[in-house]
């Protein structure tokens, strides 16, 4: 601890984020990375722009990217606000949006990234439990709030809940915002997105996205948030008042070829949707219990072997899974969708650790 530090900074438990081993030989389970590459549009792009104007500040207000995010989703350029991967959207968010009188709102087993913001920001927070089926129950976000953030599908549990359920939790808090996080949403969950079209946009729904999942550009950091205008014009008061240029030129090029590929993101997710499936069965033969996911992930458990030992047993023989010590979730593993070839091999492992 350095005497220099600012108070809060002795405060802090910050966000840890899934490891980066350097093992020679790695089935890496445990980041949520895609196991596919980027559209080769993307990469073009990004190509592209490796010339001498890197020497020149890139746009800083992302229109070309804003417009293509918009095109794709029926939405005003106005509607749309870019940033530096979504964690640091979402770190405006809650500086910008949830910084209330009230308390902000979100499950109590969700993106640990809620609580470390709060702390930074200086937000008192209101856990809400999930069910015992590890659910959200938007019934339980009824008490005065200053709003409620919450992924779909959850993480780590990989849980979604339908649109027309966020759609009466927006009815039930008109005088808060609701953040529906939804960096999961292409493999399988319905998204918000299409409540914000038109002259019926809701004012206090903002929702989330990262291109570092389903588009597999992790490594660039680009995500965005699209709601009300109102809600987008906060934000960016924010971000020029703390980094007016977020995103590189060759962040804002390869964002904008993957978002005009439709057709590789689709392609990559449906994929990614078949292996889960075959996994989840094949994880059922061996006495597994893994909830309902619609995401890029599973979170299972095994009745007889403790999620601790089971995590370090498959680290031990190159499979790196995420195993988190909370309570209520501390027997879970979380296992990211990778290739065939990935799934089977955590799958004879498992077999060989099982018997």
């Amino acid at each position: 601890m350095s005497r220099f530090w600012s108070p809060v900074v002795q405060t802090l438990t910050p966000y840890v984020p899934g490891e980066q081993p350097q093992m020679q030989r790695l089935v890496k389970l445990n980041t949520n990375e895609s196991p596919y590459g980027p559209s080769p549009k993307a990469l073009a792009a990004i190509e592209g722009q490796n010339t001498a104007d890197l020497r020149l500040y890139p746009d800083p207000e992302g229109a070309a990217l804003k417009q293509a995010i918009a095109k794709l989703h029926g939405l005003d350029a106005n509607q749309v606000f870019v940033g530096n991967g979504s964690d640091e959207v979402l770190a405006h968010v809650f500086a910008g949006l949830l910084k209330q009188s009230k308390p902000v709102h979100f499950p109590d087993i969700t993106y640990s990234f809620y609580p470390v913001y709060c702390k930074l920001f200086g937000i008192n927070a209101q856990i809400v439990p999930l069910d015992e089926n590890f659910e959200i129950k938007t019934a339980d976000y009824q008490t005065p709030n200053g709003g409620i953030i919450f992924p779909n599908p959850n993480a780590p549990t990989g849980r979604s809940i339908p649109r027309s359920e966020i759609e009466v939790l927006l009815l039930r808090n008109k005088d808060s915002v609701v953040v529906i996080d939804e960096a999961y949403v292409d493999y399988g969950t319905e998204s918000c997105i299409p409540l914000l079209r038109g002259a019926n946009c809701p004012e206090n729904l903002l929702v989330v996205h990262t291109l570092s999942k389903s588009r597999a550009l992790a490594g660039l950091r680009v995500g965005f948030a699209v709601g009300h205008p109102a809600l987008i014009e906060g934000l960016e008061r924010i971000k020029n008042s703390f980094n007016s240029y977020p995103l590189g030129r060759l962040a804002q090029a390869g964002a904008v070829a993957a978002i005009e590929d439709q057709a590789h993101l689709e392609a990559t997710s449906a994929k990614v949707m078949q292996t889960r499936a075959k996994l989840i069965e094949q994880l059922n033969a061996l006495e597994f219990a893994t909830l309902p996911s619609t995401a890029n992930f599973i979170f299972t458990r095994h009745p007889k072997y403790a999620g601790a030992k089971l995590y370090q047993v498959l680290r031990d023989r190159g499979i790196i899974v995420r195993h988190f010590k909370s309570p209520r979730i501390e027997e879970f593993l979380r296992i990211t969708i990778g290739t065939d070839e990935q799934s089977n091999e955590l799958v004879t492992a498992l077999k060989e650790i099982l018997s």
